[in-house]
């Protein structure tokens, strides 16, 4: 038994994307009177009409970084007649995504359920703001780290950039870079919360320090909304209203030695720190899908932080140990030219933070030709989810 989670491993590539949903996104706690909840059933009805399905036609559930929608609340305010399976994938932040979308796939491939929704929903103004401080007295090693003052995201991830810094070089027009071409796809996206926001190299550069290395436009937004999407078998999906999109592959895990990742403790060897958590997992991955990363098309990458991307973009064998630096700079992540155009609709940087899963969402409109920043002739699209969690997950989508 290899390092990864076998929640995937019996998966025979029948099962498939047929619906995606969104609600607008929003600058966090400008959706405090909706809910997370009435946010996720909306997303999940959106879905549902995507697929042209009807909304008694969903009966499984699948969500992941412990979403307060519980299943049983969503069945009454939906309408479903009955729930033949549910799921909730633990891990911190979005690093769960694709996790969830992967319990799906086993899920309708085993007969357990025909039509299931895989929802995240975030009403950051209702409860617990995710960039501040809380909750961490029910986490002994999350207490640890705040007495040393490692009190947020950015501030924990900053350790693991810095380090990817001094072991490569990395420059801050790398980085930079990341968000540029983000805020660029941004502008084409009416759905991204930072379209019509400019945003110049000297912008970013002149942008204040959040925790060094990281300035403010190297962090992710804090946003409000929910996005939804349907999973089904290919032979399902025949007679339903768009071209479905395959899952090629879904998986989860890392490597041991990340322990509770850079969102946790810090506790993994020097030679693991400042590379991130995804190698054995895009090894493992491609194996399943039968694909190379030369097969890629476009990639929907997990920005929370602009230096995971860069971490991510060698993890899964774009480029060289060290490399992705330059590799970015060179333009190859940029669209329509670049080589691997890099999350086409905004990313967390600028569409919006649903941790996660509008990255899937997005992944299916490329290979349904729906983008706003449409690859063409895009047939494999790989999704990834977190990078300093564990464990992390990943998926690569084909048509």
């Amino acid at each position: 038994m290899s390092e990864m989670s076998s929640a995937a491993s019996s998966m025979t590539h029948q099962a498939c994307i047929v619906g995606v949903g969104e609600t607008a996104y929003t600058r966090w706690g400008r959706m405090s009177e909706r809910g997370e909840w009435g946010l996720a059933c909306e997303a999940v009805i959106n879905a549902v009409s995507d697929a042209g399905l009807a909304i008694e036609q969903i009966d499984g559930l699948a969500s992941f970084s412990n979403d307060t929608s519980v299943p049983w609340l969503m069945q009454q305010a939906l309408g479903l007649p009955r729930l033949g399976f549910t799921s909730m994938v633990w891990g911190g932040g979005g690093s769960g995504t694709c996790g969830a979308i992967a319990h799906a796939a086993a899920a309708v491939e085993s007969g357990q359920a025909e039509y299931v929704a895989v929802f995240r929903s975030l009403c950051q103004g209702e409860g617990h703001r995710y960039g501040q401080l809380g909750g961490y007295n029910e986490l002994p090693h999350l207490s640890f780290m705040v007495s040393f003052g490692m009190f947020s995201p950015p501030i924990m991830i900053a350790p693991l950039v810095q380090r990817y810094v001094h072991e490569f070089g990395a420059q801050p027009e790398h980085f930079g870079e990341v968000a540029l071409v983000c805020r660029d796809n941004a502008h084409r996206n009416p759905r991204a919360v930072m379209a019509r926001r400019p945003l110049s190299m000297r912008d970013y550069l002149t942008s204040r320090i959040i925790a060094e290395p990281l300035r403010l436009y190297d962090c992710c937004q804090e946003n409000d909304g929910a996005c939804a999407l349907i999973v089904t078998t290919l032979e399902r999906a025949r007679d339903l209203r768009q071209k479905p999109v395959r899952i090629l592959a879904a998986a989860q895990g890392g490597s041991a030695c990340w322990g509770d990742g850079a969102l946790g403790s810090h506790n993994m060897p020097i030679e693991e720190y400042g590379l991130g958590n995804g190698a054995t997992l895009a090894t493992e991955l491609y194996k399943r899908a039968g694909v190379r990363p030369d097969d890629v098309d476009v990639v929907q990458v997990y920005d929370h932080f602009t230096g995971c991307v860069l971490m991510t973009l060698e993890n899964f064998g774009f480029c060289g140990r060290g490399e992705a630096g330059p590799f970015v700079a060179d333009g190859n992540i940029r669209w329509p030219d670049g080589c691997l155009p890099l999350n086409t609709s905004g990313g967390h940087l600028s569409e919006a933070y649903i941790h996660g899963l509008n990255l899937a969402v997005e992944g299916v409109r490329q290979l349904r030709g729906e983008s706003t920043s449409q690859v063409a002739d895009a047939e494999v699209c790989l999704v990834t989810a977190g990078l300093s969690a564990s464990p992390v997950s990943a998926a690569l989508l084909g048509v």
